[in-house]
């Protein structure tokens, strides 16, 4: 918690208000220091519990400003160096840093209490095993042979054979953008126009339907078909556009129309 004061000319941080005097930024004549005291003695009237961290920098840094402040109603020379004034700001960090051990020391005994209030609830054991009693560890190799230490070591030894992976479950698919572009030079045709989604629905791939896109820009590439889509996400619309290379059709192999031609 940070000391706050309020005057004509500042509202805030006692230490920021430190800082504005020396900056030149607040006049330091315009300040009542009585008054800035006064309310905070108030102010700590009103704790119920005293701040020491709190306390010490209000007084130290008001201690400063009423040393700034009689040098300055004081007769003398004018040309005060701004370090020499502002020398008690060692001994303020100091201080901090000292009350910030101190808070720390504080700390780790309540800790220390705290443990140690915890082991007084504990009971020792008093009661334990017998002098006179003997463990003994079991013979891990009672019961084995000198064969069986053989074959174990054999087997230890033994080369291990070169692993395999077996592919036999992995599925290869044979279609081609080449056979898929031959087929719908066929098909398309034949409806004059279509949706993609149509020429696609009987197919059970994904890779089916990826080769199949890539055929459709093939052709489009070609100047073969147009595609249009309305709007975002809608069908994809295929017209056959045809033109010379209808009289000399691409072959056509066994491709994914084939049930689409009789």
């Amino acid at each position: 918690m940070a000391a706050t004061v309020s005057t004509p000319v500042f509202e805030g941080p006692v230490d920021l208000l430190l800082q504005l005097v020396n900056s030149h930024q607040v006049e330091l004549y315009d300040i009542p220091l009585a008054e800035v005291v006064d309310a905070f003695v108030a102010e700590v009237a009103t704790w119920d519990s005293v701040d020491l961290q709190t306390l010490s920098e209000f007084l130290m840094v008001a201690s400063v400003l009423i040393e700034l402040k009689s040098r300055r109603l004081l007769p003398g020379p004018d040309d005060v160096d701004t370090d020499e004034e502002l020398v008690g700001w060692e001994e303020r960090d100091l201080l901090l840093a000292r009350l910030l051990e101190c808070q720390a020391y504080a700390a780790a005994a309540d800790g220390f209490a705290v443990l140690l209030e915890q082991a007084a609830r504990s009971v020792p054991r008093t009661a334990g095993i017998d002098l006179d009693f003997v463990v003994n560890a079991p013979d891990l190799l009672e019961g084995v042979t000198p064969d069986q230490l053989a074959e174990a070591f054999l087997r230890a030894t033994a080369e291990r054979p070169v692993p395999v992976v077996d592919l036999y479950h992995v599925t290869v698919d044979t279609v081609t953008v080449a056979d898929t572009v031959a087929a719908l030079s066929i098909r398309l045709p034949r409806l004059g126009s279509s949706t993609f989604r149509a020429l696609t629905g009987h197919l059970r791939s994904r890779m089916e339907i990826i080769v199949s896109f890539l055929a459709l820009l093939e052709l489009c590439k070609q100047g073969r078909v147009s595609l249009d889509q309305g709007h975002t996400f809608g069908d994809l619309e295929v017209a056959w556009l045809g033109g010379d290379r209808d009289r000399d059709p691409v072959p056509v192999g066994p491709g994914l129309y084939d049930e689409y031609e009789g």
